[in-house]
């Protein structure tokens, strides 16, 4: 699996932290979320007893308050990090899916979070983290 981002260190213990994250299209333009000054995909962690999948529907709700379709597997990376929610550092599998927003059902229920739409073309740049990115590129030749 392709890493992004720093290296591991060798003495330091990882916990896997797997995740679902969305590359969201819609009539040529890309929903994205802005958290703690960072654009990034829509997503998050798989909870015990998730699957992939699910975790984006609920993922995708949460931070933007949209519902999407059906998903479909764009591709997958890893990144290490320190995750401050949660207290540990974490090898964070970041599962990413093709998918489109189909309904929008109310405001987020994540308050800290705003979604953010932006023209797909130009979408991948403004995203923080480079496996995204890498992934949003990949996403837009499909439709462009």
């Amino acid at each position: 699996m392709r890493r992004y981002g720093t290296a591991p260190v060798p003495s330091r213990t990882y916990r896997d932290r797997p995740g679902a994250y969305g590359v969201l299209w819609r009539d040529g333009e890309m929903l994205l979320v802005e958290h703690d000054g960072q654009i990034l995909l829509p997503g998050g962690g798989i909870d015990p007893g998730e699957s992939p999948s699910q975790a984006l529907h609920r993922e995708v709700w949460e931070e933007t308050g949209w519902r999407i379709g059906t998903p479909r597997k764009l591709g997958n990376f890893v990144r290490y990090g320190w995750l401050p929610d949660y207290g540990f550092w974490a090898r964070k599998i970041q599962h990413v899916f093709l998918a489109r927003p189909i309904r929008e059902l109310g405001p987020p229920v994540e308050v800290d979070h705003t979604p953010v739409w932006a023209k797909a073309a130009d979408a991948p740049g403004l995203l923080t983290v480079e496996g995204e990115r890498r992934l949003a590129e990949a996403a837009l030749r499909f439709f462009i």
